[in-house]
C-alpha cells in the first residue's frame, strides 16, 4: 500500500533553529549509523524511517561509511526514499559525510577536494539524489591544509550538491578556524556534528562557546553513550547487546562504576516521569545550547520511547544539581 503521512506530524515534534541560519531542526533527529546496513533488514529500516517523519522527525543524518558494508546505508536509504519518501522531499534535511575510509589508494579517505568531491558523487547516486542539505567533514585531516577541506565544502555548495555544510569531531580550535576560512569564502558553517553525552561531555570544554559566538548549530551524536544511558546494562551485559557482541561499545566500557551512576541517573528520571534514555536526551537539550540529537534505534517502540523525551525537557534547578553530583 502507498505510504501517506500522519497529517499530524508537525503538532507534537519541537523545532530549533540551526544557530544563525534560517534553517530549523527538529529536536531528535534520526541517525543510520546502525541498522541500516546491507546487514540489516529492510523492512524494519523502512519502518523505523516511515514512523520517524510520522512523528515529525524531518532531519535523517547518514555518512558515507554507514553500514555495514560501507555505503549499504545510504543505498538501503535511497530505496526507501524512491517508495515512501520521494513526495516529501522538500519536507526531510538530509545529510551525509566522508572522511573515514571508503575505497583503495590514496583519494579514498581524510579531507583533500579530491576525495570529498568524489564521495559525495557517490553517495548522490547510492541514494538517487540531486543534493543533500547537509554535507559534512567527518573528521580532522592532518596532513590536508584546512584551507583545501573548506575550498571543497564551499566548491560543493557552489556546485548545488549541498545546500549547508558541517563538521564532525573538531576540536574548539579547529573549529574556529573553519569557521573563519568559510566566512571568508562565503560558505557559511552551518553545524558541527560531536558527541555529547552526560558520560562524554568534552564539548563544554570551549567547543559550545565557539559555536555560539559564531552563529553555528550542533547536533549531538551518541547522546546515549551507546546505550549506557539506558536501562539495557543496569543489571549486567546482556548478550545480545552492542557491549555484549563487541564493537563500538567494549565490556571494559561497562564498569561497576558507570552502572551505579546509570542507576542513581534512573532513579530521578523516574521522578521525572521519564526513562533513563529520555531523561538523558532532555539533558543534551537543556539549556538551548544544542540544536538536536542524533537517535539511532532498532526497533519502533525504541524509536517512540525516545521521541517521547521532548514531552519533558525542563529541569529544576536542584534535578541539575544532584545529576551533576552524580556525574563527578
Amino acid at each position: 500500500m502507498t505510504y501517506q503521512a500522519n497529517h499530524e506530524r508537525y503538532s507534537t515534534m519541537k523545532y530549533n533553529r540551526c544557530g544563525k541560519s534560517g534553517l530549523k531542526l527538529p529536536a531528535v533527529s534520526l541517525g543510520m549509523w546502525h541498522n541500516f546496513g546491507g546487514v540489516d533488514t529492510e523492512e524494519n529500516g523502512r519502518a523505523l524511517l516511515r514512523r520517524a517523519f510520522d512523528l515529525g522527525i524531518t532531519h535523517i543524518d547518514l555518512a558515507n561509511n554507514y553500514g555495514p558494508p560501507p555505503g549499504s546505508a545510504e543505498s538501503m536509504f535511497g530505496r526507501m526514499m524512491q517508495k515512501d519518501l520521494a513526495p516529501y522531499r522538500d519536507e526531510l534535511v538530509i545529510s551525509t559525510k566522508a572522511g573515514y575510509y571508503m575505497w583503495e589508494g590514496p583519494y579514498g579517505e581524510w579531507g583533500s577536494k579530491k576525495y570529498l568531491v568524489s564521495s559525495l558523487d557517490q553517495s548522490l547516486k547510492r541514494m538517487n539524489l540531486d543534493y543533500v542539505d547537509i554535507f559534512y567533514h567527518h573528521r580532522p585531516d592532518p596532513d590536508t591544509p584546512l584551507e583545501e577541506t573548506m575550498a571543497a565544502l564551499d566548491l560543493i555548495v557552489r556546485q548545488g550538491k549541498a545546500l549547508y555544510v558541517g563538521i564532525s569531531n573538531y576540536n574548539a580550535e579547529q573549529t574556529a578556524e573553519a569557521v573563519r576560512i568559510l566566512r571568508d569564502l562565503g560558505t557559511p558553517l552551518l553545524i558541527h556534528q560531536p558527541s555529547y553525552s552526560m558520560f562524554n561531555r568534552w564539548i563544554e570544554n570551549g567547543l559550545q562557546d565557539v559555536l555560539e559566538e559564531n552563529g553555528v548549530g550542533s547536533i549531538a551524536f551518541s547522546p546515549l553513550a551507546q546505550g549506557l544511558l539506558t536501562d539495557r546494562y543496569l543489571d549486567g551485559i546482556p548478550q545480545d547487546s552492542r557491549a555484549g557482541r563487541g564493537g563500538f561499545l567494549n565490556k571494559k566500557d561497562v564498569t561497576e562504576a558507570v552502572i551505579e551512576k546509570a542507576r542513581k541517573l534512573q532513579q530521578i528520571a523516574a521522578r521525572r516521569g521519564q526513562s533513563l534514555a529520555q531523561m538523558a536526551l532532555a539533558w543534551v537539550l537543556r539549556g538551548g545550547r544544542v540544536t538536536s540529537v542524533l537517535i539511532g534505534a532498532s526497533r519502533v517502540p525504541q524509536l517512540e520511547e525516545n521521541v517521547a523525551a521532548i514531552n519533558h525537557l525542563e529541569f529544576s534547578s536542584d534535578e541539575l544539581a544532584e545529576i551533576e553530583a552524580i556525574l563527578k
